[in-house]
């Protein structure tokens, strides 16, 4: 009887687990950094100057850069580029689906001012959270908030000291395929 017992529920089991399966897409996005160390953007609202970012989310690779990230100034060229390597935790009911993201890799802060050019190859992470919304098999919609920061302290002629921290938000069109 035991035997009987054991077959069924690894036949219930069985009947009742559905395929597992990952969606394969890339997200181009345009977004907007603000807070922390990114020039005198405090909040999501309250700057003074855009502070755009581009980039591209493929695979949970993310890759984005900042123009201008420091601020504008006469003769002054800055940036800050990001490549990081996330773990995205979803939450798939239906359409629109909720997911918190997470991870590590280089965040690199640039500036130059005539003769001089500093960069710093920095180890980082980014946390957040965001919403991808399904509208067909190959198409949809995501967006999503995430903070940056530094593992180490940072020192350019521009930014001195302590450890590079900002957040951005974006949106973006995902292609599935």
């Amino acid at each position: 009887m035991r035997t009987a017992g054991i077959i069924a529920l690894v036949f219930s089991i069985t009947m009742l687990a559905r395929p597992a399966f990952a969606d394969k897409g890339i997200t181009p996005y345009v977004g907007y950094n603000y807070g922390g160390d990114s020039s005198n953007c405090l909040t999501l609202t309250g700057c003074k100057e855009s502070l755009g970012t581009v980039g591209g989310i493929g695979f949970e690779e993310d890759i984005g850069y900042a123009k201008n990230f420091f601020g504008v100034a006469p003769g002054v060229n800055n940036s800050v580029l990001t490549i990081m390597s996330n773990l995205v935790v979803g939450l798939p009911i239906g359409p629109v689906n909720p997911f918190v993201v997470g991870g590590i890799g280089l965040i690199r802060p640039h500036a130059s001012l005539n003769p001089t050019n500093l960069s710093k190859n920095a180890l980082g992470y980014d946390i957040g959270a965001g919403l991808a919304i399904s509208l067909g098999h190959s198409f949809g919609l995501r967006g999503d908030i995430r903070r940056f920061s530094t593992f180490e302290d940072l020192k350019l002629f521009v930014f001195s000291g302590g450890k590079l921290t900002f957040s951005r938000a974006t949106i973006g069109i995902t292609l599935k395929y």
